[in-house]
């Protein structure tokens, strides 16, 4: 019986709180990464460049910042159009996927990593985002359907006190 109601208060937990797996970056290896994008576009080889926005782009996606995220997701869209290699563009189209979860578009990250696993379809961590956004679009379903809920029993409630006070 225990374990049944450390499971119950637990799936209450979860349903509350920030559950994903996705991990944060933190603003000093955004910097780091900015310094690094810098030192590459002083001369360095096309790759050596493109290598240095991929990682700023996954730093800037995966920030708690939003504009940081904002700032990604441009990047990754600026770029996408020029990339040739199904690696390359499954790999934009995740971070992307990832930077609109983290700016609570839930349909556009679906979509996203839809593509993803359209290019790899059993590639494990597009398969866990796209979880993790589904998961996010059930609770806030299940969320507003609780709002809704309780502000048609307030409307219900007080048309019933109305009607007791005549």
């Amino acid at each position: 019986m225990e374990e049944m109601m450390n499971k119950f208060f637990e799936s209450i937990g979860s349903l509350f709180g920030g559950g994903d797996q996705i991990p944060w970056c933190d603003r000093d290896v955004i910097l780091g990464c900015e310094r690094e994008v810098a030192e590459a576009n002083k001369g360095d080889s096309e790759d050596h460049k493109s290598e240095s926005i991929m990682r700023l782009s996954w730093a800037l996606v995966h920030s708690r910042q939003p504009e940081d995220v904002q700032r990604g997701i441009a990047m990754l869209q600026a770029s996408l159009a020029n990339t040739n290699s199904p690696l390359h563009q499954r790999e934009k189209l995740y971070l992307l996927a990832v930077g609109y979860y983290r700016s609570s578009d839930y349909s556009n990250s679906r979509h996203l990593v839809e593509q993803c696993l359209e290019i790899a379809p059993d590639w494990r961590q597009a398969l866990a985002l796209k979880k993790t956004v589904e998961d996010q679009i059930s609770k806030d379903g299940f969320i507003g359907i609780g709002i809704t809920a309780s502000a048609v029993g307030l409307i219900a409630g007080g048309i019933v006190a109305a009607l007791v006070r005549r």
